[in-house]
């Protein structure tokens, strides 16, 4: 049989039809797959059954924060080589990519911004926003689905959150995409780094605008934790803007558009939702499950740990698929099936743990009024392209890079 490599993990077949990547894991009889390679970062293990996965995310010993083990030390992104720009992006100190006491400390700060009451605060101008912008498309007949509806509607709620002007909001995508795949493409170093530097640059500008004009939204609060001393340094403030910023419209991106194109692909589940609005909910928790924007995300062994016999030193890199784990057959009932009625909504698109996303309840909100929209302003809503032909970005995250529909 052969062997799986990082690639695989990202394929386009893949991200067609993760489903029978994960046979080829699981018929391996392999509760941990060494990978000789992970994306020229070292070897590494690969988890994908839930039990396993939801167990290493909830364990202290395994750590987020790679910079524990580099090589060398982290520098300010203003003065860097390209290579140590790469790695700061790749070792950002936010809350996603540092451990407690750091962690708890970032996530605090954010935290306030997300609160269920705040989140549904957003749910009329969320409504608002897909209401003008099916309005835009409507007489045509048809649309891109991901640049005309899926990528506005989240960049347009974060923005607004974050106090950043709409004329800049159309520049995130291209950064976003050019340093994901960077980050897995070691020989392109030198055409992602204009990109990173642009972002930086950036967000530094829009910091020395806050100050000047400071106002009622996330950047601005973040930015007096920042002038007031030891609650923030610079590099956590420019990295917790860039995961704001990216986290706060990249999976809600992939959300809309993957599950969007899963209920093309089942339209009895996509009638039997426009039939039941009610059904919305759930039905967005099974979308998550099913066709989830985030493959992958990693830890590093912080000391020598057994998992089913198997030793993983400390400092190994312990990939874990969360698509996979939503896929595990000993967790979830025909997983392989679209169900909007299911009632296992245990799933980790989310992730597990301390880490779990601090944007799930706005993405489960924006995931609603979107799919709820779709369906109400559009009952011929098809898919325009042959389903193989659809392609995926070089990403983690299962990305489309457009959807063509009509209606």
């Amino acid at each position: 049989m052969k062997d799986i490599t990082s690639s695989d993990l990202v394929a386009p077949e893949t991200m067609r039809d993760f489903n029978a990547f994960y046979q080829k894991l699981v018929n391996r009889q392999e509760r941990l797959y060494r990978l000789d390679d992970f994306f020229g970062m070292g070897k590494a293990w690969i988890a994908f059954r839930y039990e396993d996965v939801s167990a290493i995310l909830k364990d202290p010993r395994f750590l987020s924060d790679r910079r524990k083990f580099a090589s060398q030390q982290q520098s300010s992104p203003e003065k860097s080589s390209v290579n140590e720009l790469l790695e700061w992006f790749k070792s950002m100190p936010n809350m996603l990519m540092v451990d407690p006491p750091d962690h708890t400390r970032l996530r605090r700060l954010v935290s306030k911004a997300f609160t269920p009451r705040m989140i549904e605060d957003l749910r009329p101008r969320i409504q608002q926003i897909a209401d003008e912008l099916l309005d835009k498309v409507v007489s045509r007949g048809k649309m891109e689905l991901i640049s005309e509806f899926a990528y506005p509607l989240p960049i347009i709620v974060i923005s607004e959150m974050l106090g950043i002007p709409g004329h800049h909001q159309a520049r995130f995508r291209e950064w976003t995409h050019k340093l994901a795949e960077g980050a897995l493409n070691p020989g392109q170093a030198n055409l992602v780094q204009e990109a990173l530097q642009e972002f930086i640059d950036y967000i530094q500008s829009l910091i020395s605008e806050k100050r000047v004009r400071p106002g009622n939204d996330v950047i601005s609060g973040l930015l007096q934790a920042y002038d007031e001393g030891d609650k923030l340094n610079e590099n956590e403030l420019l990295s917790t803007i860039w995961l704001l910023i990216t986290a706060g419209h990249e999976t809600t991106v992939n959300l809309i558009g993957n599950g969007t194109l899963a209920l093309l692909q089942h339209p009895e589940q996509m009638q039997l939702l426009r039939e039941d609005p009610t059904l919305l909910p759930g039905a967005v928790e099974e979308l998550l499950r099913y066709a989830g924007p985030v493959m992958i995300t990693g830890r590093v062994a912080d000391e020598d740990i057994e998992i089913h016999g198997t030793l993983i030193r400390k400092g190994e890199m312990v990939m874990v698929s969360l698509a996979g784990a939503d896929m595990d057959a000993s967790r979830f009932d025909g997983p392989e099936r679209l169900d909007i009625t299911r009632q296992e909504t245990d799933h980790l698109a989310f992730g597990r743990g301390i880490h779990l996303c601090l944007g799930a309840p706005l993405a489960r909100m924006e995931g609603q009024i979107a799919f709820g929209s779709l369906l109400r302003r559009f009952p011929n809503l098809r898919l325009d392209v042959k389903p193989e032909d659809l392609a995926y970005h070089y990403s983690t995250l299962r990305s489309l890079v457009s959807l063509p529909v009509s209606f």
